[in-house]
């Protein structure tokens, strides 16, 4: 049931991180996978390597926060291939992160730039997308949201209203167009190993997370891509409008498990002298 042969996906954001991992993953499942991305170097060395291995794949340069590229990229599959069955939202505007911050000092501009690239980006893609899923019988969304979308943060403001209203614009697709056959979901992480966060994140920020995960690692880029792989695929068929943490245990524990932790830890090596 996790086979996606005959599938055609669409993966934005597919040149790097997250994106990337799950193009790969779903072509070794056997669908055919169109990698949307503006990074117009990476996007087909990606499809290239997809190629290689002996998956089928298209790189489409596109900008998703753009209607005209959008609606470009899906003229494009469909005469590649004759429409899209799978869609993963993963593109998002994360070079505004470092930008983010608390209200008072988080610039309007910040915030429209980020809801555009990470809230209205999905929504443009998903508006293009439904028709082709609805004249082939249905289809599987899955938006790649975030914890931070899921609770109160110091920081990261913008990032978190942006996944915030991505949660939401599932359940309402969800709900929509269930009965038409098409399921979408969300998966939340939160801190990736990821390029990306490896270069601009403090590393102290990956530190803080895996502290008040109950997992030993912080994800990788393929944890999360499994976990959408086997969203869109038939094993997953009665699973719509939910939100899946791939997040380390992190948001189902009590605020103060590290600390409780780190107490523990004490009291025992005390106990132990």
């Amino acid at each position: 049931m996790n086979d996606l042969s005959g599938k055609v996906a669409v993966v934005t954001g597919g040149a790097n991180g997250i994106g990337e991992a799950t193009a790969h993953t779903l072509a070794r499942r056997g669908a055919a996978v169109a990698i949307a991305d503006k990074d117009a170097e990476r996007a087909p060395l990606v499809a290239a390597q997809i190629t290689a291995a002996g998956g089928n794949a298209l790189a489409v340069v596109t900008d998703v926060s753009d209607p005209e590229q959008v609606d470009a990229l899906m003229a494009r599959i469909r005469d590649q291939w004759g429409g899209i069955d799978i869609l993963d939202n993963n593109a998002a505007a994360l070079d505004l992160t470092a930008e983010d911050g608390d209200i008072l000092t988080l610039r309007p501009d910040t915030l429209a730039g980020m809801l555009n690239g990470s809230l209205v980006a999905p929504y443009l893609m998903i508006r293009a997308a439904l028709p082709d899923m609805l004249e082939r019988g249905g289809g599987a969304i899955v938006n790649i949201a975030s914890v931070s979308g899921m609770a109160g943060e110091p920081g990261l403001t913008a990032y978190g209203v942006a996944k915030a209203g991505l949660i939401q614009l599932t359940r309402a697709v969800a709900n929509q167009y269930g009965k038409s056959g098409i399921r979408c979901n969300a998966v939340a992480p939160a801190f990736v190993r990821t390029r990306h966060n490896e270069i601009y994140a403090p590393p102290r920020f990956g530190a803080i997370y895996s502290r008040n995960m109950v997992t030993p690692e912080t994800a990788t880029p393929q944890d999360v891509a499994e976990v959408v792989a086997f969203l869109v695929s038939d094993a997953a068929r009665m699973v719509s409008g939910h939100v899946v943490p791939v997040d380390g245990g992190l948001t189902d524990s009590s605020p103060i498990s590290a600390d409780y932790r780190a107490w523990m830890t004490e009291m025992a090596g005390a106990q132990a002298d």
